[in-house]
């Protein structure tokens, strides 16, 4: 009798999946209604079909940061900020620029991807900028429930809170205004670049001391800073830089990416506080 030994058939390891399959899957996650109307929360480069062999998220996608996710093995970059040097990334006036020109061969290259994260991020249920920035700070039980950008501190002195924050986040070109023995109890948390009016409307709030800014125009609410401290009130300003106000919220992204994407390696690529001070 011919005995006949059946065989399993091979099992094939399931394809990585597409950039465009793991936004859809950020779009089912994120805690809030995405409508997809007037976002700027879109690819930017590459071919959203393309497979995914790794996950770089970032503040900025600067040029150093697609070398170092390239290098690092990873194709696809989620990033928060503009990828090609304005807010909604028209480049019509500087398509022979060679700098841009680097960037595109590049990406090109290494076969990369590139998504904005930015809109939803921040309508993320508590903003997730916030919710990273918070925590890095560790200032969590300081956050005032039904205003969540407003920190009641222990007393500190508005020279030692400056200190403080360059200190908890690694800021090399913290900029103050005001006086440095002001006590301090109450503080706002303005990240990124809302508007000058935000900044000023924040110091509208009585008990609010101090707002802790990203960057501001000089010439509108730093000088409301100025003048209200001339007109005897006791306020004062932070200016963190955008890169050190915000990135800490990409931290933060790159940790909850990682609740509901396994297949692929999600890492944290900061592209770092771009200034730097001359010794005195």
């Amino acid at each position: 009798m011919l005995l006949v030994v059946a065989t399993a058939a091979p099992v094939r390891a399931a394809e990585p999946p597409t950039a465009r399959e793991l936004v859809d899957r950020i779009k089912q996650h994120v805690q809030t209604t995405w409508d997809g109307k007037n976002t700027i929360d879109t690819f930017k480069a590459g071919d959203p079909d393309t497979r995914v062999t790794g996950i770089a998220v970032t503040f900025l996608a600067t040029l150093d940061v697609l070398k170092r996710a390239a290098a690092s093995g990873k194709n696809f970059v989620i990033t928060h900020e503009p990828a090609f040097y304005s807010h909604y990334e028209h480049t019509n006036d500087i398509e022979n620029d060679q700098v841009l020109a680097a960037k595109r061969a590049f990406i090109k290259e290494h076969n990369m991807v590139i998504w904005r994260f930015h809109d939803y991020w921040h309508a993320h249920h508590g903003d997730g900028v916030m919710i990273g920035m918070t925590e890095k700070l560790g200032w969590q039980k300081y956050l005032d429930a039904e205003r969540p950008f407003i920190y009641k501190l222990p007393p500190t002195t508005v020279g030692k809170l400056a200190s403080g924050l360059q200190k908890k986040l690694g800021a090399r070109a913290v900029r103050v205004i005001g006086r440095p023995d002001m006590p301090v109890t109450t503080v706002a948390l303005l990240p990124g670049a809302p508007n000058s009016r935000a900044h000023i409307r924040a110091l509208e709030i009585p008990e609010i001391e101090v707002i802790l800014v990203g960057e501001a125009p000089e010439w509108e609410s730093l000088v409301y800073v100025q003048d209200a401290i001339a007109a005897g009130r006791k306020n004062a300003m932070i200016l963190l830089g955008h890169t050190v106000s915000e990135e800490a919220g990409m931290e933060y992204c790159a940790r909850w990416l990682r609740d509901f994407i396994k297949e692929v390696p999600v890492e944290f690529v900061p592209a770092g506080e771009p200034f730097w001070c001359p010794k005195q």
